[in-house]
């Protein structure tokens, strides 16, 4: 018999690929449980931040909750553009960079770059001179909180990290 956290595991896998809501009545008969069962695993998903709609038809996934790792990188200005690739190609999303300054202590910024447009338009941001790398205030060491949708791809970026030589340590 499969424990509870593995079913809900495979129910969010579920909902996650379904094309349409799916019933009540089919997840009980899919996981030979009670239909009260599915309604307190889909209240414990809720709760782990899956957005799980109930409509007349079934549940529907909205949004499946993202994993965040931080990574302390350090590279040239020149490097930034393949860093930040690496990142996106492993299938990872740049939530923000900071530094750690002596005096001001952390200072970030949201970044949001989960695309190769995304890349091409900050790259050409500091490139126009619109703005200068936070990263330039600690001689290129900085973080990055990077998400993902789970463990094995911020396993990858990490090892792309490596691969490229930006690593320094992850948080």
């Amino acid at each position: 018999m499969m424990k509870a956290n593995e079913r809900r595991k495979e129910m969010a896998m579920l909902l996650a690929n379904a094309k349409a809501p799916v019933a009540g009545n089919t997840l009980s008969e899919r996981f030979g449980v009670s239909r009260q069962i599915i309604v307190q695993d889909i209240a414990t998903l809720r709760e782990e931040g899956y957005e799980i709609l109930s409509t007349h038809y079934g549940y529907l996934l909205q949004k499946v909750p993202l994993l965040e790792r931080v990574f302390e990188v350090m590279h040239t200005a020149d490097e930034t553009e393949p860093e930040l690739r690496c990142i996106v190609a492993n299938g990872g999303s740049v939530k923000d960079v900071f530094v750690k300054h002596k005096v001001y202590g952390k200072i970030s910024a949201p970044l949001n770059i989960y695309s190769n447009r995304h890349i091409d338009r900050f790259i050409n941001g500091v490139k126009n001179g619109t703005s200068s790398e936070l990263m330039n205030i600690t001689g290129g060491r900085h973080f990055h909180t990077v998400l993902a949708e789970s463990e094995e791809i911020l396993d990858k970026v990490e090892q792309a990290l490596k691969d490229g030589k930006y690593l320094i340590s992850v948080k």
